[in-house]
């Protein structure tokens, strides 16, 4: 039983873990911009964790104007890997993320919002760019993703390789094995002979207890009466 809830218990934290970077990660879309435009937007308990703070010098409310970035792109496989030749609308939000979270360290939302307006196309003169963001989007929460670059490409076939997240992971599994070889290497040059003496100390504190004890309860013995001949 014990074994079982240390598994569900990896599970669980892998399966966080894995969630938060796929949330924070930049990731790559080859998308055709349609229109831009600016809402009103309202935010609520269960969906303001997903927004950013207000821009750079503007006051934080409970709600504000927020810039969109209306885009199709090509269906994907697979987290993006393999693209479709059907196409899905999505939409962007436009935000500064300042100083604090995510470390994006965006302040020229503007300027993004004019990028993206500049390179407005139809379908029938097509100008795909790849949309760089993080973030998911989910419409029964009224989630965006958060769109931090754009720029454009010969057409929707590019490929794109995240290097940010291959050198992010690989430098993740580098920096694990090596702090698991320096905790072993501590736990066996000072963890494991510290708590050995330990435990000598407790098995000779309990011998000597033991004996102590011994000797009081053969010192109560002699006060009961001694059997008659």
């Amino acid at each position: 039983m014990l074994h079982r809830i240390k598994f569900g218990l990896k599970v669980l934290i892998i399966v966080l873990v894995g969630g938060l970077a796929h949330y924070i990660l930049p990731q790559h879309d080859v998308v055709r911009v349609t229109s831009t435009e600016i809402i009103r937007q309202d935010f609520s308990w269960y969906n303001r964790m997903f927004y950013a703070q207000a821009d750079s010098g503007s006051v934080e409310a409970a709600n504000r104007d927020m810039r969109l970035i209306n885009t199709v792109r090509r269906k994907t496989w697979i987290w993006g890997f393999f693209r479709r030749e059907s196409e899905e609308v999505m939409v962007y939000r436009n935000e500064d993320t300042g100083w604090i979270w995510p470390p994006y360290f965006k302040f020229d939302s503007s300027n993004l919002q004019a990028e993206a307006a500049a390179v407005v196309s139809p379908r029938d003169d097509e100008q795909w760019v790849v949309l760089t963001h993080y973030g998911w989007r989910n419409k029964l929460m009224t989630v965006f993703p958060n769109a931090i670059g754009v720029r454009a490409v010969d057409g929707p076939g590019v490929r794109i390789i995240p290097w940010f997240n291959i050198f992010f992971f690989g430098f993740v599994i580098v920096a694990y094995v090596f702090l698991r070889a320096a905790w072993r290497q501590f736990r066996e040059r000072n963890l494991d002979p510290t708590l050995d003496a330990v435990d000598g100390h407790m098995d000779a504190a309990s011998d000597r207890a033991r004996g102590v004890w011994g000797r009081f309860t053969d010192w109560i013995g002699t006060w009961r009466e001694k059997p008659r001949r």
